[in-house]
């Protein structure tokens, strides 16, 4: 088969090398250079090593929980079975996971985990380790890499995916294909505030959904409560707090116990908001303590994390640093079977980009690239079997493309700069939400996409994506009436819109 990957992380790499293992012929498109995207940036490590007293089964419990009720369980089965795998298979390809003096992987324990199960590489450097080691993987085969390429849309004839129409110096180019693999990551800059480097745009569901393919859960955003609240956007990994940090008030509290008894070690959700609650109380940052952990096992532990927070004029080993919480992933995305297959023949999601049931409301600390490491490497192997869509999948996201279609365009909605969307996003449909700020947020999308031209160059591409993404975030938010995980309204029910 001739297989279009797109994208270039860890799910689509460990496509793309499965996919050419097993004979297929293999193109991977990346909107930059190979490897950019989140996966580089990832400071926490992966799930899946299991110590005594552990097991998948007590896994696939602490995920089931921090998904709020809504995970999937079969799907956190499959991952939470096969991780291990995938693992031992990224160590085979040339990942250093950090170990101890008798060759011992290192366990970590991050939030909402019952256990130490989550491996590291140089400490906070795991996403890089993986990305240098997948690239150098990829490039030593005959796998074909087109960089700088952008993916404009699919090609879809007959109802069936048969390829990708990308953008590259200006010039568009058909890539005719049996099989695609969406793997483009999630959504990052809808917000004003990200952990996401700049491409993550959403570009491969926007051109799903414009394809037809069913799309859910969009409304679950996970924040990443520890950003440094100094200088551009960098994440201080929860892990940190995994080795004791706490976070503090002004006057030196521990606030997170007020919300969960859990305290720092909450899930994702409950301690963003709690951050975010406590600084809008004392008009400042709240800090991160970590001075209970000495010098040396800062540098030693986290050496990114303490290098940057010097650069930055902080010693964290003496003084507790501020922080604030950012966007950071999308538990929503193109709905997908437990092989990636998604509603459209020919078309397949993971990682990010793919909804496979297993995050639920709320995604736990390290599944992440567990998860595209899982199902990206079973939608390669599911390539040679079928790329008939399933039927479970034709659901009614695909089916209903305009859902609160009578909320009125906001007139003033007259001058959009992706700026003033992100600002839009991140105050109303953010960490906090209300009826009444998500009825205006669509309002005024709505009537920046009714004035957007008709896009030409790359940026003005990621902007319509980002409007129809923002679109579909306020409504699937409007459309779920009750918190749950990541999605939280500030008032006890919403109306009908």
């Amino acid at each position: 088969m001739n297989v279009v990957v797109v994208g270039s992380g860890i799910a689509g790499l460990t496509a793309a090398l499965h996919a050419h293992e097993a004979g297929h012929r293999v193109t991977v498109v990346t909107k930059g250079a190979l490897g950019d995207g989140c996966t580089g940036f990832a400071q926490g490590g992966v799930a899946g090593i299991y110590g005594t007293g552990d097991s998948a089964a007590l896994h696939a419990a602490d995920t089931l929980d921090a998904g709020a009720g809504l995970s999937e369980e079969a799907a956190v089965e499959v991952l939470v079975d096969e991780g291990a795998a995938r693992i031992a298979e990224l160590i085979a390809r040339g990942v250093a996971f950090d170990r101890g003096p008798e060759g011992e992987l290192l366990l970590g324990r991050e939030a909402a985990h019952s256990h130490a199960r989550i491996v590291h590489a140089g400490g906070d450097a795991t996403g890089a380790a993986i990305s240098r080691a997948l690239v150098a993987s990829v490039r030593a085969t005959a796998i074909t890499v087109r960089e700088r390429s952008f993916l404009v849309d699919l090609i879809v004839e007959d109802g069936v995916v048969c390829g990708v129409s990308v953008l590259r110096d200006g010039a568009r180019a058909e890539l005719r294909a049996d099989a695609v693999i969406l793997a483009t990551g999630g959504a990052g800059h809808l917000y004003a505030h990200t952990t996401n480097p700049a491409g993550t745009t959403g570009d491969g569901i926007a051109a799903a959904l414009r394809a037809g393919a069913a799309v859910a859960d969009l409304e679950f955003v996970q924040f990443h409560p520890t950003i440094l609240a100094t200088g551009p956007a960098f994440l201080v990994s929860e892990a940190v707090r995994g080795e004791g940090a706490a976070l503090i008030d002004d006057e030196g509290r521990r606030f997170v116990f007020d919300s969960h008894p859990d305290g720092e070690l909450a899930p994702r959700d409950v301690v963003s908001r709690a951050i975010a609650r406590q600084a809008a109380a004392q008009g400042s940052p709240v800090r991160l303590d970590a001075t209970m952990l000495s010098a040396d096992v800062l540098a030693r532990r986290f050496p990114t994390i303490d290098r940057v927070t010097r650069e930055r004029g902080l010693d964290w080993s003496t003084s507790p640093i501020p922080v604030t919480p950012a966007a950071h992933y999308l538990m929503g995305g193109v709905v997908t079977d437990l092989d990636g297959r998604t509603s459209l023949p020919g078309l397949f999601a993971v990682g990010e980009t793919a909804r496979t049931g297993v995050h639920g409301a709320n995604r736990l600390a390290s599944n992440s690239l567990l998860e595209g490491a899982v199902f990206g490497a079973r939608a390669a192997a599911a390539l040679s079997r079928t790329t008939t869509a399933p039927q479970s999948l034709l659901i009614e996201e695909a089916a209903d493309p305009s859902p609160h279609a009578h909320v009125a365009v906001d007139p003033s909605a007259v001058s959009f700069r992706r700026e003033l969307l992100q600002e839009l996003m991140w105050d109303e449909v953010g960490l906090l939400r209300t009826e009444e700020g998500l009825v205006h947020a669509l309002g005024v999308v709505r009537g920046w996409a009714a004035a957007a031209s008709t896009p030409r160059t790359p940026a003005e591409h990621e902007d319509a994506n980002l409007l129809l993404l923002a679109e579909k975030t306020a409504s699937a938010a409007l459309s779920r009436p009750v918190s749950v995980g990541a999605h939280h309204v500030e008032i006890p029910h919403l109306e009908t819109v």
